[in-house]
């Protein structure tokens, strides 16, 4: 088991950049692939990005490809989300989750981070 605490979300203006981090407070990150889910009010779960267990694999949704970058850090049980030009629309509660190969369907995850809020103004 693993136990997943993101930080790192905040209030920016469109165009800033934030960085995400999932940590595990419980377990080791290294057994898992990770993935960056996000969801705004009234939508559903969507697939941000991941990335495979040594990190040598990196997938993105089409929304955020070439603004957001997955990486991880197995010695310090942490992995990150860097998001670059934020828009407005990517405004909302994102969260962690871990897995043993990325995959964009939320059900085959099985452990979760609380969440953390992005809000992006205009």
């Amino acid at each position: 088991q693993v136990q997943l605490v993101e930080s790192g979300g905040g209030l920016v203006q469109a165009g800033s950049s934030l960085r995400l981090s999932c940590a595990a407070s419980a377990g080791t990150l290294s057994l898992y692939a990770m993935a960056w889910f996000r969801q705004a009010p009234g939508k559903e779960r969507e697939f941000v990005g991941g990335i495979s267990t040594n990190g040598d694999n990196t997938y993105y949704g089409d929304s955020v490809k070439g603004r957001f970058t997955c990486s991880r850090d197995n010695a310090k049980n942490t992995v990150y989300l860097q998001m670059n030009s934020l828009k407005p629309e990517d405004t909302a509660v994102y969260y962690c989750a871990a897995t043993i190969t990325v995959v964009e369907r939320p059900l085959e995850y099985d452990y979760w981070g609380q969440g953390t809020q992005v809000t992006v103004s205009s």
